[in-house]
């Protein structure tokens, strides 16, 4: 690859220092988020977003992630190499500075990078801190050279060049055990970032390649945002085959959007702001919204497709069954909050607006048939939103009357939401065990009769029309959808006790589906548990134990003198237990376990209940099968 002039200006006076990195190891959560499985993993995203900034770039095509079967981890590009000449501030070579000075790097310096990801230069600093180790491999200008640092410090001087043919960076650490709970990285987790990076930079190869299971996964898509879009509608129905895609620069900013509608009744837009994908969205995805508004509407009006005295289609009504990914790049981002969450540059949204009308337009002309689509489907939302809301009425004041608190719901007697707690319990015969276990003071118990309705595959007018759903919608007082206020939360947490069984797990996974879709910010502020009850009794004389599973029975088995004499009960359903059982194992905090429900990808979340609940049968075949191995309990 011949470098240009830009590629030559890469040097070690690109690199500007700021400060220091003596606040990492003791306050890490300030900058990964935590020290749990979230922020291990954000130490990979940083290495390898140094790594897609070569790529936007144009100086790599390629990069290659490989989990080691000690849990290291290692990236390697075929970019420039990170300047290893002595840094005009110490002397030092400038790899060693970036390596251990927050804020030191190319990303501060426009001629080395005029478009960035990652934590604007404290990433591998802060991942080289919170290692027990780490070392780099540059190969630059003919030369191979490698460095070690312990903690953050380094052990060894960079080495004398080799000579090499290749050019690029690899950096392999392993995460510092005394920080982080535990050091084991998800190939899963670790996949869904990669292949949207793969997605959003065409052409791109991302390879991962799990060495503990010898699984090798790699993310290429020449389609960029059209196969984004493919890839997120798979197992829906579309109204139209191919994809809206656009693009455009403007002022500095470039755009980049795709969109399809499918049949189904929610809506899924997902925005990204220099590959950072933006969860609570910000001026691009704003600007989105008006130029589809404003676009469709236009078409619909040249086209005849809404009658003179008709009102224009509103954005809520072009929500209904959405597919869209909007990715934007700019040279000086304003992402507000400390984990970049949205997007803040005031210019982006008219920037994003007039390129995504003009484009809308220009491919509606050419697509007639795709407008008619859209506009039928967006009509037939406005007639649907209507009695939802019409719906959403009646439970509103269903929840500000009397009427707000259900006869089968056993309260408790504390009214302060912070120290209290709901159990959804499946059926009235666990219920009536949890009712008589429980500590009336901060416990409540609510009964569901059977399953609830599937809300991946309904309108909310027919889900409010659910009368389980209504009966949880009242006993948490929060409201539903776009009325949904955590802030009018009767309990802090929300704990779903069902049987370890198929049919439990069913009626778990869509109550996760109806709080996932409805209630969303329940879960993003950690108020949804799921109760762990144990699977199996054991008794020996007087002594009795409780198993969680197949692993805690086999123990006790192995380690028992004479496991003859032991009494085991596997419990078919928590309706087994009587009250006092089911205290000590599953509702006593002293005792019990709770799995908080936690969204750690907001996209592969999308898809698991997309491919689960939705209407397809080829794809969630396909899901099963991939995931069978993962299976613990199976209950035949």
């Amino acid at each position: 690859m011949t470098m240009s002039p830009a590629a030559r200006q890469y040097t070690a006076s690109s690199i500007q220092v700021l400060e220091g990195l003596q606040a990492v190891r003791k306050r890490p959560g300030m900058y990964i988020g935590d020290t749990a499985a979230r922020g291990l993993h954000h130490l990979v995203y940083e290495v390898v977003d140094n790594s897609v900034d070569e790529a936007i770039g144009g100086y790599c095509t390629a990069i290659y992630v490989a989990i080691h079967p000690d849990e290291s981890i290692s990236v390697e590009d075929n970019g420039r190499g990170i300047p290893t000449d002595p840094h005009p501030s110490n002397g030092r070579p400038a790899s060693e500075v970036v390596l251990t000075t927050l804020h030191a790097g190319g990303k501060f310096d426009s001629g080395a990078y005029k478009v960035s990801g990652g934590l604007h230069g404290v990433g591998v600093s802060v991942v080289n801190a919170l290692s027990e180790w780490l070392e780099i491999t540059i190969c630059r200008n003919g030369e191979s050279r490698t460095q070690r640092f312990e903690r953050g410090i380094p052990v060894t001087e960079l080495s004398e060049g080799i000579p090499t043919e290749k050019n690029g960076t690899m950096v392999h650490f392993l995460a510092d055990g005394g920080i982080f709970e535990e050091v084991k990285f998800s190939a899963e987790v670790l996949s869904a970032r990669l292949r949207e990076l793969a997605f959003l930079n065409p052409g791109l190869s991302i390879t991962l390649d799990d060495k503990r299971e010898n699984k090798v996964k790699e993310f290429r898509y020449d389609g960029g945002m059209k196969s984004f879009i493919e890839y997120l509608n798979r197992g829906k129905t579309v109204l139209f085959s191919e994809p809206v895609t656009i693009s455009g620069e403007k002022d500095g900013v470039s755009v980049d959007i795709g969109l399809q509608y499918n049949d189904g009744y929610l809506e899924r837009v997902f925005g990204f702001a220099n590959l950072i994908h933006t969860v609570e969205g910000g001026t691009h995805v704003s600007g989105l919204r008006t130029a589809l508004t404003r676009g469709v509407n236009e078409a619909a009006r040249r086209g005849k497709l809404l009658k003179e005295k008709e009102e224009n289609l509103s954005g809520d009504d072009l929500k209904e069954g959405l597919t869209c990914v909007v990715s934007v790049k700019l040279s000086n981002p304003q992402f507000e909050g400390q984990t970049k969450t949205k997007l803040g540059n005031s210019d982006v949204k008219g920037i994003v607006d007039s390129i995504v009308y003009e484009g809308l337009l220009a491919w509606f002309e050419d697509n007639p048939q795709v407008v008619k689509s859209v506009v039928e489907k967006a009509i037939k939302a406005r007639q649907a939103r209507e009695a939802a809301k019409r719906a959403r009425e009646l439970v509103r004041k269903s929840v500000m009357t009397g009427l707000s608190l259900p006869g089968k719901l056993a309260d408790c007697s504390s009214r302060n939401p912070e120290n209290t707690e709901v159990y959804i319990v499946e059926g009235d015969s666990a219920g009536g065990s949890a009712k008589q276990g429980r500590d009336r003071s901060f416990q409540a118990i609510l009964p569901l009769r059977g399953k609830i309705l599937n809300v991946e595959k309904a309108r909310l007018d027919k889900v409010l029309a659910n009368q389980e759903i209504r009966t949880m919608i009242q006993t948490l007082g929060a409201g539903v959808g776009d009325d949904f206020d955590p802030g009018k939360l009767r309990y802090h947490k929300i704990i779903i006790m069902t049987d370890a069984d198929v049919d439990g797990a069913h009626i778990s996974t869509l109550l996760l589906t109806f709080f996932y879709r409805y209630m969303q910010p329940l879960i993003e502020k950690g108020y949804l548990y799921l109760a762990q009850p144990p699977l199996y009794r054991v008794q020996k004389g007087k002594t009795v134990s409780y198993c969680y599973n197949e692993k805690e029975l086999r123990n006790i088995l192995d380690n028992a003198a004479d496991p003859t004499k032991m009494s085991v009960q596997r419990y078919k359903g928590l309706g087994e237990m009587n009250p006092e059982q089911l205290w000590e194992t599953t509702m006593d905090p002293q005792n019990r376990v709770l799995k908080r429900v936690e969204i750690d990808d907001l996209m592969g979340a999308e898809e698991y209940f997309s491919i689960l609940m939705g209407d397809k049968v080829e794809p969630r075949r396909d899901f099963i099968a991939a995931h069978a191995h993962e299976v613990r309990n199976l209950d035949i």
